[in-house]
């Protein structure tokens, strides 16, 4: 009785994850449906952007920013460069000097502290009303900026987040796959912020009230998990702008230490949730279980799901079970080695790769004595890219 009990919890929890807690989300925000934000609002904006080593696009990126629909007199790009040891800072200071007129401002840091650090020194050397922080890989929509201001003309609104969408997807091996994904995050994103229970943000990009910023300690991993779900502890609500869109190459959210990195984030993430007891807040501890803690539960319900049918075998029923788990498992290691048409045959490999991840950090962990990372130590794991 037990191995069969153990099945069926395991097939509730990733069916409810994946799909439950979806289709559950749907029908709460269309009967709890918010107002979209007041158009018209144009508050000071500062354009952040942490920097370590990023000279090949440092460039673009300051074009990027500087051909932003929004008041020139209104919009600063703050570079903060991060103890870069290539051409990060000289780059910028040209790009200032030449076509900045005034509106490109340069923090070029000497010690390599990490992301957070940067972003602490540099916010206390502001004036904005708001801050919006985005990646140097990251291009942005024309408009972006300006959704993101429009929010903060509800006085209740402390963050907002924007989207990112993929480019150049044909050009990376898993491309399409994570193209679905994203837009999947992106409709359970916009769901949970209607019904006002939206914790995180995209790193793309997101902006803050600046009188907010919680200054989150060094070593943060997450940090735009962290700084909106902190001011949301203090009582804002965070919304999200799926027309404010910053785009990355498909190829740059490639890698399975990513996803290693991903997990780690997750765990960290945890610790957050305490602050949710008191006072309380119910419906966002319920959207937050089902959709962060649910995730690193999957895994473990996937593998209980596939020793269970084994030890079921006998039974007619879970022996097709098993058949089924064997076929899904050979797609996935197939599409590990092929490229496999039509492209959705992939999806296997993609839910595999991104599932598997969970014990690829277990071994880390394991290995580092922590379940719940320091940055150092995901650095010793090794990363896409710091910032």
């Amino acid at each position: 009785m037990i191995p069969e009990s153990l099945l069926w919890v395991s097939i509730v929890v990733v069916v409810y994850v994946y799909v439950g807690y979806p289709l559950l989300l749907w029908a709460m925000s269309s009967v709890f449906p918010r107002d979209g934000p007041t158009t018209g609002a144009t508050p000071s904006v500062s354009l952040l952007v942490a920097a370590h080593n990023e000279a090949k696009v440092i460039a673009s990126k300051i074009h990027n920013a500087l051909a932003l629909e929004y008041p020139a007199d209104m919009l600063s790009i703050v570079i903060a460069c991060d103890g870069s040891s290539d051409a990060t800072a000289e780059i910028v200071r040209s790009v200032a000097q030449k076509e900045g007129a005034g509106r490109v401002q340069l923090f070029d840091f000497s010690q390599n502290r990490g992301k957070v650090g940067a972003l602490n020194e540099a916010i206390q050397q502001l004036s904005s009303e708001i801050v919006a922080f985005s990646d140097a890989s990251s291009m942005l929509a024309p408009d972006s900026v300006r959704r993101l201001a429009d929010h903060f003309s509800d006085p209740e609104v402390g963050a907002v987040s924007g989207v990112y969408r993929l480019l150049k997807k044909d050009e990376a091996d898993l491309g399409s796959q994570e193209d679905f994904y994203w837009k999947y995050e992106t409709f359970l994103k916009v769901r949970e912020a209607r019904v006002g229970a939206f914790t995180g943000a995209h790193g793309s990009l997101y902006a803050i009230r600046r009188a907010l910023y919680p200054f989150p300690p060094l070593g943060t991993i997450n940090d735009d998990f962290i700084i909106p779900m902190r001011i949301k502890q203090k009582g804002y609500r965070i919304a999200y702008e799926p027309g404010a869109v910053a785009y990355e190459e498909a190829r740059e959210m490639e890698g399975f230490s990513r996803r290693i990195r991903i997990t780690a984030g997750n765990m960290a993430q945890l610790r957050e949730f305490k602050g949710l007891f008191w006072p309380p807040r119910p419906l966002t501890l319920f959207c937050l279980i089902s959709h962060k803690l649910g995730r690193l539960l999957v895994p473990l319900a996937l593998l209980t799901l596939l020793t269970c049918s084994v030890i079921l075998w006998n039974s007619p029923f879970y022996r097709w079970l098993l058949f089924g788990q064997l076929a899904f498992y050979f797609l996935a290691t197939l599409g590990a080695f092929v490229r496999l048409r039509p492209r959705f045959l992939r999806l296997p490999y993609y839910f595999c790769m991104i599932n598997s991840a969970f014990f690829a950090w277990m071994y880390h962990a394991r290995r580092l004595g922590s379940l719940i990372p320091s940055r150092v130590q995901l650095d010793d794991i090794g990363s896409r890219r710091e910032h």
